[in-house]
């Protein structure tokens, strides 16, 4: 995605040069990083501490690191995760047991009770990113640079430049650590706040472009950055559906093994709605109302529950077959529960044997299943 604002700031910025802002990270740090100075821009901050800049960098990651599980760099060591903003998010979680949900002011104010125990994290995170994302600026003219250069040669080279004849969209102050202020530039800040929906968008796009190609496993990344203020939930045919089947037929509850009360369940997903992101039929069950906010959004144990998943779905699709009032029902699905391709051409297709269903089922879900639980997700110990 190419970075387009208005003509008239050309002739004084380098627009070229904060679109490479963004141009071939190593770490995630660079979306997080300037999408927080455009955020305190907005706020009316013509200047900042790192310490500040960081505070909202792990306001903005914490979501989708606490609910989804996204892991921030496709970069890892012996002991796990390298990503130093990842590990804040998730030491911070640890220390104040805040929910996903809770408000970016509830996290800064967390970030501060616990901001000893965040100093490693919160430091290392000012070592390359504040000068690596002006590397688009160095060069141009007058005085050259090594790229490698030290952080202190980079940030007095840079306020050296932002002298003569290329303005800068920050320079840096003379305090140190996390201290340090970030100084905007007044000519940025206006074309900021004047194209901030637009600069805004070109961060979550490149955010999301970086962030798919290093969760390859991960489907529908591009909801799991920040809360959704609706959850896309469409369950409504799919419960109109299992209605039907109940009315004619008794079906065991996968987790308790007794029969489903009609009149008090709910239609919940056996891999969890935060992981897959979608309602698809193959996916959902009818369960013991009171059990589902117990299981939340953690995976039920595979090997002892999937063939009574399997089960069900097996009931279903053989009364899909048998009763043309549950055929009816089933069609009322198809907008908004069978999309993929898998499941309406072999799945739900008609002549499957019991085997040959459980086969085609455990073949597409175990994958999905695994990648859930390698992305983080706990198992549900009922």
């Amino acid at each position: 995605m190419q970075l387009t604002v208005d003509k008239h700031y050309y002739n004084k910025l380098d627009i070229k040069g904060f679109e490479k802002m963004m141009k071939d990270p190593s770490y995630c740090y660079k979306f997080y990083w300037l999408e927080a100075i455009v955020q305190l821009i907005l706020l009316g901050r013509t200047e900042v501490s790192y310490d500040e800049v960081i505070d909202e960098m792990i306001a903005n990651a914490w979501y989708s690191v606490v609910e989804y599980h996204i892991h921030l760099s496709g970069i890892w060591g012996d002991a796990g995760v390298k990503d130093n903003l990842e590990k804040a998010v998730t030491k911070l979680k640890n220390l104040s047991e805040l929910p996903a949900n809770a408000s970016s002011v509830e996290i800064k104010n967390a970030i501060k009770q616990f901001n000893k125990q965040l100093h490693v994290e919160k430091q290392a995170l000012t070592l390359n990113v504040p000068y690596k994302a002006l590397s688009g600026f160095a060069n141009k003219f007058g005085e050259k640079i090594s790229l490698d250069s030290s952080a202190g040669r980079m940030m007095a080279y840079y306020n050296k430049l932002n002298e003569t004849n290329i303005l800068l969209p920050y320079t840096f102050g003379s305090e140190n650590g996390l201290s340090r202020r970030l100084i905007f530039g007044a000519d940025w800040i206006q074309m900021i706040k004047d194209n901030s929906v637009i600069i805004l968008r070109w961060i979550q796009c490149e955010k999301v472009k970086w962030l798919q190609n290093n969760n390859p496993e991960v489907p529908g990344l591009i909801y799991k950055l920040e809360q959704l203020e609706e959850k896309m939930r469409k369950l409504t045919h799919v419960r109109k559906l299992w209605d039907g089947i109940l009315e004619l037929k008794c079906v065991s509850d996968v987790f308790t093994d007794e029969a489903i009360d009609k009149d008090s369940y709910d239609v919940d997903h056996f891999i969890p709605w935060s992981f897959v992101m979608n309602d698809e039929l193959w996916n959902l069950m009818p369960m013991d109302s009171s059990l589902n906010s117990s299981k939340s959004n953690r995976l039920p144990d595979w090997d002892r529950f999937f063939r009574r998943f399997a089960r069900n779905q097996y009931i279903m699709y053989e009364m899909i077959y048998e009763v043309a009032g549950i055929r009816k029902l089933y069609e009322a699905c198809y907008r908004d529960n069978l999309h993929s391709i898998w499941a309406n051409h072999e799945l739900y297709r008609r002549g499957n044997s019991e085997a040959e269903f459980y086969g085609i089922l455990e073949k597409n879900m175990r994958p999905v299943y695994d990648s859930a639980w390698n992305q983080g997700y706990d198992v549900w110990e009922w």
